[in-house]
């Protein structure tokens, strides 16, 4: 069965970090985001993919390769020009030429939705296109899908404020579609679902779904809170990504007598943690990365060879690629990246 991922944004809320990362690469518990994504497709049996690219595409191809390492097969969009999200799509209508049905799903959602029963929803409603949809307490942040009594879309919230909210049910960006969504996308033209196409459908009374998902686990890494939320929840156990390492320190990561590793960690291989070093989980110390002589890393991410010198203080703090944070250095709930 064949799938897509809408990969080509820029993920501009997690600046710094995705100057110098491409969103499809943005790490969770030490892996690419994408990479959780494919085995999850792979596990409800999609094993054609299909994905869009536009910054640092070479970054991503070496990254993903041709697919083999995950057991699918990976066709590359790379755009010049970005076309939105159902622009990406529209560009690969020839690609799902023999696909009654498939799935689109984001690089930055990571998730367990069941996909199996998502498709076997919209292929009973003979739908042109099914949203997947979670419940939120708090929807103030998300945009939000109002059903009828037949599980029908009869209107959108784009992030009500507290109170106005019509529904509790939030759009995850997970999709199955039909082929006739193709004849709702114009070529050659930048268009997005959640802003044309999906209030298309709605207007002219077309079979368009939303599909309740209340066990489901689902977030979207695309800002800093969510992407702690997300790593947190990945090294706590409320998930667990199919085929991810386990948490807990790599046997090839170095940790000095007198440091200390409290909670919940994900440490990587060829990681150093020097003496007199202090790491609290939930924290990420990724492969090659290093914690300072007496520094303290609290509820925090480092990616791969980052370097935390000696003394500094960081708590609820993302530390991007090779970044260097100085000696004596206080980070608390902040960003920072090389640039």
């Amino acid at each position: 069965m064949k799938a897509m991922i809408l990969a080509g944004g820029l993920s501009t809320r997690l600046y710094p970090l995705t100057k110098q990362v491409p969103k499809p690469l943005v790490p969770v518990a030490g892996e690419p985001n994408a990479v959780h994504v494919i085995r999850y497709l792979k596990k409800y049996g999609f094993d054609e993919i299909a994905i869009n690219i536009f910054y640092l595409p070479d970054a991503i191809r070496e990254a993903l390769g041709d697919g083999s390492r995950f057991g699918v097969r990976l066709q590359y969009l790379h755009e010049r020009e970005l076309m939105g999200s159902a622009g990406a799509l529209k560009q690969m209508e020839t690609y799902f030429a023999d696909s009654e049905h498939f799935v689109v799903v984001g690089c930055d959602d990571l998730t367990d939705l069941p996909l199996d029963a998502l498709l076997a929803q919209h292929r009973a409603n003979d739908a042109v296109a099914t949203i997947g949809l979670v419940p939120r307490e708090r929807v103030d942040q998300y945009g939000v899908v109002v059903l009828d009594e037949r599980e029908r879309i009869v209107g959108f919230q784009e992030k009500p404020a507290l109170g106005t909210e019509r529904s509790r049910l939030v759009n995850t960006g997970i999709y199955a579609f039909s082929r006739a969504i193709f004849n709702e996308i114009p070529a050659a033209t930048f268009y997005d679902f959640g802003k044309q196409v999906f209030p298309g459908l709605e207007n002219k009374g077309a079979p368009f779904f939303g599909f309740r998902a209340p066990a489901a686990y689902w977030t979207d890494i695309g800002t800093p809170e969510e992407y702690r939320r997300a790593t947190y929840d990945v090294l706590e156990g409320r998930f667990v990504p199919i085929g991810a390492r386990p948490v807990g320190v790599s046997e090839e990561a170095f940790v000095a007598a007198g440091a200390r590793v409290e909670g919940k960690v994900w440490i990587g291989a060829g990681a150093r943690i020097e003496g007199g070093a202090h790491v609290v989980g939930p924290t990420v110390v990724g492969v090659g990365a290093s914690v300072g002589r007496d520094a303290l890393v609290e509820r925090s991410v480092l990616w791969d060879r980052a370097a935390i010198g000696a003394g500094s203080r960081l708590r609820d703090a993302l530390v991007g690629l090779d970044y260097r944070v100085e000696a004596g250095s206080e980070l608390i709930a902040c960003s920072v990246a090389n640039e």
